[in-house]
């Protein structure tokens, strides 16, 4: 009989046994409890020893609310959850913890995989993590916590996400060479446009707050609001990298002014050759780069309105949050008015480029980028995390399906108030 001990751990020690966790994310770090606080939340740290050694931990969120007060751990516990004896032990000594906290619901959602899949959505073969862990749904359920369910569509646990593999890519030249066609040359489209990506601090925040809330706006989802991005860049320091993408109007003019300069060449070029001789394929090719011109000519005049608004104009931006093990793509937002410029795929292969492939300290090279959520819906053309989709699939990564939600219900009769509370406000 194997001996376990529940207790409540100091923040190095949490730190230490979540950094080395094979589940370790950024949810479950000592930066993200500090967040917690300052969102009114109790936030404790707790582990689970056997023979003196950490096993098991969690960054552990007692809520407050109006009604009633609940606990949750999020994208956690960071535990074995195919050890049958150590996942039993840990969370029901976690529900017996929440319950002397005055919790009504202990919630959990777990990140452990549940099954891996290609990046449509297809089941990958066992060998490379396709088949389902029924195991760990089965070890939790037994523990006394009701599954949510396999969920589709955006909820407010991340339960389907968007990886990219990046063992083995050495350089920029292969990281191109990993995305599709399209990618690649949307890529180049946006260094051709002017378009340059830099880190930006604190004292620009705005601006990134003033991109998100854009994009929330037309996509109808939640905005966070700029003070929650600088408490994040607050608590998580280095770990919080927040990417600008620009558009550099007199680059942009100058490159649009050589293209027009050269088609113009071009187009004169083989209008003498016509005036001499005409043949069909002269004739045809002459319409073609007439067609060019006249498109170059357009974008050039709209370049030169472009340099009347300003040196540089702000098109996307993006967050990014970096860990030992991952580094996970986290909020962004882009510019309608300037999709044509592809800076928001110039900013991901900045990114992964950067902070996958070159690495930062401490934490060098890092071989998962996390595009994090998708909507779980790859057989409809029309759902509306369609575009995200699409965008992500660009560089091929795969699809990691989660476990889901879990919620263990403490004090029945208080549960059951509450829910009928909700109905009764329509909530």
């Amino acid at each position: 009989m194997r001996k376990f001990s529940f207790e409540v751990l100091n923040e190095q020690e949490f730190r230490a046994f979540a950094e080395a966790s094979p589940q370790s994310n950024f949810q479950q770090t000592v930066e993200m409890a500090n967040l917690r606080r300052m969102h009114g939340m109790d936030v404790d740290f707790v582990g689970m020893r056997e023979d003196g050694e950490i096993k098991a931990g969690a960054v552990f969120a007692t809520h407050h609310a109006p009604m009633a007060t609940f606990c949750s751990v999020i994208s956690g516990p960071l535990c074995d959850y195919d050890d049958d004896e150590l996942a039993a032990e840990f969370l029901r000594a976690l529900a017996r913890f929440a319950k002397k906290k005055g919790a009504v619901h202990l919630d959990i959602a777990p990140n452990q995989r549940y099954r891996v899949r290609d990046d449509h959505g297809e089941a990958l073969p066992e060998s490379e993590g396709g088949a389902p862990d029924k195991r760990m749904i089965r070890n939790i359920e037994q523990a006394g916590y009701e599954h949510g369910g396999f969920v589709r569509g955006y909820t407010s646990t991340v339960r389907w996400r968007f990886a990219k593999d990046m063992t083995g890519i050495g350089d920029e030249s292969g990281l191109l060479k990993s995305y599709s066609k399209r990618t690649q040359w949307s890529i180049k489209r946006a260094r051709s446009m002017g378009v340059h990506v830099r880190e930006i601090g604190v004292d620009e925040l705005d601006t990134f707050a003033r991109i998100e809330q854009q994009t929330a706006e037309r996509r109808h989802f939640e905005f966070r609001g700029p003070q929650y991005f600088k408490q994040f860049a607050q608590c998580f320091g280095e770990r919080a990298r927040f990417v600008l993408a620009e558009i550099d109007t007199a680059e942009y003019q100058r490159s649009m002014q050589r293209k027009a300069d050269d088609l113009r060449a071009l187009v004169d070029g083989l209008e003498a050759k016509i005036a001499q001789r005409e043949t069909t394929k002269l004739r045809r090719r002459l319409n073609e780069e007439s067609s060019n011109l006249a498109a170059a000519n357009k974008r050039l005049a709209e370049a030169n309105e472009l340099v009347e608004k300003g040196d540089l104009i702000p098109a996307a931006a993006s967050m990014f949050v970096l860990g030992p093990r991952e580094v996970v793509y986290l909020f962004s937002g882009s510019v309608e008015e300037y999709k044509p410029f592809y800076a928001s795929a110039l900013i991901q292969h900045e990114a992964m480029l950067r902070y996958c492939v070159q690495g930062v300290e401490p934490f060098g090279h890092v071989n998962l980028y996390d595009f994090y959520g998708i909507d779980g819906i790859f057989d409809d053309p029309d759902d509306e995390g369609r575009g995200v989709l699409e965008f992500k699939q660009g560089f091929n990564g795969y699809v990691v399906e989660m476990p889901g939600d879990f919620m263990k219900v403490l004090r029945p009769v208080t549960y059951r108030a509450q829910r009928l509370a909700h109905k009764l406000l329509g909530r």
